[in-house]
């Protein structure tokens, strides 16, 4: 019984958390709506696959030295930990005392853990050197300009007042995250309320890049969120328009637009 007993203990599946399962379920319906459906699969293929490495029970690619410190539990590691923080030795004291750390505090705990024997998972390596340096929310910003399309902009200026119309859904979201803190339902600080409201904008990149700012404990979940309903627009959006134009409306046949040169969109 003790050799079956630590085999089974051994498995990944015994240490599954009720957030992993979850988050492993959501990575393999984005899967899903990518490979069976076609929704969006250059944004959530990727997206999903992180999702399940990241969720791997036991696996700690997507955490840190400190992080696997943490989850490993060692009540003499956690009492280093602790003392250099002047906290309890405990999990929870510990992640309390390092949120409210200085960068630099975080960074000699980080290197702490290296010298206890714990290297970083190769997400959490990617995170740091892609978007923890603010490289890869650039890089995606270039790419997301030099394939956008300005000549339909151009050719009628008038629906410039729409994308900026669309920008009231990131007040509207903050004040709903707000809201929420209000009546006690979720707590959320400022910062996590402004890195959720950027979702509103309809834009991933600069969601990406404020939540890593703002609120980087979040930066999964927004990302997730911002690219997810951005890939299922073609679902939402039929009975939205349906409810707010008549047949007669949806009828109309839209005039062709002006041709825009090269040499207008270069300047």
């Amino acid at each position: 019984m003790e050799s079956l007993n630590a085999l089974l203990q051994g498995m990944g599946l015994m240490h599954l958390g009720a957030g992993q399962a979850i988050m492993l379920l959501v990575s393999l319906l984005l899967l899903w709506l990518a490979i069976a459906k076609k929704f969006e699969p250059l944004l959530l293929l990727p997206i999903g696959f992180g999702g399940l490495l990241s969720n791997i029970p036991e696996a700690g690619m997507a955490l840190t030295a400190l992080e696997s410190l943490l989850a490993h539990h060692d009540a003499g590691q956690l009492a280093v930990i602790a003392a250099k923080l002047n906290c309890a030795p405990d999990v929870h004291a510990i992640k309390e005392a390092l949120a409210l750390a200085l960068p630099s505090v975080q960074g000699q705990m980080e290197n702490l853990a290296v010298d206890m024997g714990y290297t970083p998972g190769v997400l959490a390596l990617f995170y740091k050197v892609a978007i923890g340096s603010g490289v890869a929310p650039l890089v995606i910003f270039m790419g997301v300009g030099a394939m956008t399309d300005f000549g339909p902009l151009l050719a009628n200026p008038r629906t410039l007042l729409l994308g900026a119309a669309a920008q009231f859904g990131i007040f509207a979201t903050v004040l709903g995250a707000l809201t929420l803190n209000y009546f006690g339902l979720i707590a959320f600080t400022l910062p996590q309320a402004a890195a959720i409201g950027i979702i509103g904008g309809a834009d991933g990149p600069t969601a990406i890049y404020l939540s890593g700012k703002l609120a980087p404990e979040l930066l999964g979940a927004i990302a997730v969120a911002a690219y997810s309903y951005m890939a299922l627009v073609p679902l939402i959006q039929p009975p939205i328009m349906k409810a707010l134009t008549t047949e007669t409306e949806r009828k109309i046949r839209m005039v062709q637009l002006r041709t825009v040169s090269k040499r207008e969109k270069i300047l």
